[in-house]
């Protein structure tokens, strides 16, 4: 089957934020040269949804107010996925485990065999839901790319070990949230960057998320505030 490259996937994105009360750092590193996305870039953690992040188990749950947000303007079923992406993504591209000690009630997939070896399973309560953004037309991948905030205090796992981490991103390193905009960043990230400085003394989830949606037709700043009720609700 042929996928389309320029379909719009569903991503996750983890900000990692390291001693957010003293001198806040977070955690990036820099895409390849010849990645058809972003190249070159100095990037967050992060990628697209899985079909089978659907089927993960989570002994955790994200915050209800996230939890909330996420499903507005989008399917409410991602949101169990979306938080399991974050978890893969940040072990896979940094060896770092977001998880709690237990064991699985499931054989683990092939993407999380080495990380269940590890004698963890994955915790999404600490994932604070904090910005959405659209890729624009015309770029050659687009992705509907959630962003999650992480106080690097609830990592399982030594900071400053990558010694698990694949290749995709290089150069990983805690940098200081004030020097960030020094390196080679993709526009969105610089506006997420604002977005975790505002929220530094700050540790209980948003209230309402920024939401860059950019379509074929128009592209629209809104603020994600939560569903409408409904009777269901009542």
């Amino acid at each position: 089957m042929t996928i389309d490259k320029t379909a719009i996937r569903n991503a996750a994105t983890v900000i990692v934020l390291r001693d957010r009360g003293s001198d806040p750092h977070i955690l990036m590193g820099q895409r390849g040269a010849k990645a058809a996305f972003m190249p070159n870039k100095f990037v967050f953690p992060g990628g697209a949804v899985d079909a089978a992040d659907a089927d993960i188990p989570l002994a955790t749950q994200m915050p209800a107010v996230c939890r909330d947000r996420l499903q507005e303007d989008a399917d409410g079923s991602l949101v169990h996925p979306l938080g399991v992406a974050c978890i893969r993504e940040l072990w896979e591209e940094t060896g770092l485990i977001l998880g709690q000690q237990g064991t699985w009630d499931i054989t683990p997939p092939t993407d999380w065999e080495t990380y269940a070896a590890t004698g963890h399973v994955p915790t999404a309560h600490p994932l604070q839901f904090v910005f959405r953004a659209i890729t624009p037309p015309g770029r050659p991948r687009r992705f509907d790319a959630r962003f999650f905030l992480l106080d690097a205090d609830e990592i399982a796992t030594d900071l400053d070990d990558f010694s698990a981490a694949c290749d995709e991103l290089s150069h990983l390193q805690w940098i200081p949230l004030q020097k960030a905009r020094e390196f080679d960043l993709p526009f969105i990230t610089e506006v997420v960057l604002a977005e975790v400085e505002g929220r530094v003394n700050d540790p209980t989830p948003p209230a309402n998320v920024p939401f860059f949606k950019n379509g074929d037709e128009e592209s629209l700043f809104l603020r994600l505030k939560g569903r409408e009720p409904n009777m269901a609700d009542e």
